[in-house]
């Protein structure tokens, strides 16, 4: 058999035509401009949810009372730093323990308030960075923020505080990664304050202008966690609050299957941290309320 005239056996393929060319080199060009769209999305999602502050502005000593300063290691390996507030050793409330998962900005040197009136209480008081926040390494991700969680529990745990006496308390977003942990490990209670119901609902709000629910990869759903759980829980909010409205603490509320209290406190998102009086007394209550059922007591209505 002949071959075909202009091609000898055994050459090297022709290159392709240059249409076909063109058309590969143009959809590279549009599959790269989706990736570099891909990556600025997750960027500017990643720079809407964290904002971390390195710079401590206070040594947990402001308190008056005696803290130590100490260091978490997570399970993928990373530090972290935080404070622990002891319960007066006299206190009928020593081994109980408050583990606070702190909001999105700033610290645990911007937790002073809360801490203090958690510890009106007479039980301890850990705080924690997440990972990039303070003087803890690595950058925050949602799962590394419930990995760092966990490792303050378990700092609580061979502390000596037994799990039913330890409760989560989160604020903001940390209401998510609290009920999160609550999923995870035994806690006595649960506390939100200020907690929003998942990052797509808070971002459609925020952003309504923006296809968030379709886009977000982010989630911190502390509605879904909630429903997973049945320790008592205690959610407080200001109906003041502008930016993560009342409606999330009753839809928060109407999620959680168990024993569960809302109480109200004043001010905006943030100065209702500071509304010490409101805090403490709302938490005493549900305190008495863990300590009656263990005790099996009848509990406050």
């Amino acid at each position: 058999m002949s071959a075909r005239p202009g091609r000898h056996p055994g050459a090297a393929p022709q290159p392709p035509p240059a249409r076909a060319l063109r058309r590969a080199k143009t959809a590279l060009r549009w599959l790269l401009l989706l990736v570099l769209i891909w990556g600025m999305l997750r960027w500017f999602e990643h720079r809407q949810i964290y904002f971390p502050t390195r710079t401590l502005e206070a040594s947990g000593r402001e308190l008056g009372r005696p803290v130590e300063e100490l260091e978490l290691r997570t399970p993928d390996g990373l530090r972290l730093h935080g404070w622990y507030f002891p319960a007066d050793p006299h206190s009928p409330r020593a081994s109980w323990a408050m583990l606070v998962c702190h909001g999105n900005g700033g610290n645990i040197s911007h937790r002073l308030d809360l801490a203090g009136a958690l510890l009106q209480t007479g039980a301890a008081v850990l705080l924690f960075d997440y990972r990039g926040y303070g003087r803890s390494e690595g950058r925050p991700n949602e799962t590394g923020t419930y990995r760092d969680a966990r490792a303050a529990y378990e700092w609580l745990r061979g502390r000596g505080h037994p799990p039913g006496h330890i409760v989560a308390v989160g604020e903001s977003l940390g209401g998510a990664i609290a009920a999160h942990l609550a999923t995870e490990v035994p806690v006595g209670g649960l506390i939100l304050l200020g907690a929003f119901t998942s990052i797509p609902d808070i971002g459609s709000e925020l952003y309504p202008w923006l296809p968030v629910r379709w886009l977000a990869r982010t989630r911190y759903d502390t509605r879904a966690h909630l429903r997973q759980i049945q320790v008592p829980v205690l959610i407080l909010h200001s109906r003041e609050d502008s930016l993560v409205r009342y409606h999330h603490a009753e839809a928060n509320f109407a999620a959680a299957p168990g024993r569960k209290w809302l109480r109200e406190l004043r001010g905006d998102h943030n100065e209702s941290l500071t509304d010490t009086e409101r805090i403490t007394a709302a938490v005493e209550e549900f305190l008495r309320n863990l300590e009656a059922d263990l005790q099996g007591t009848s509990p406050t209505p």
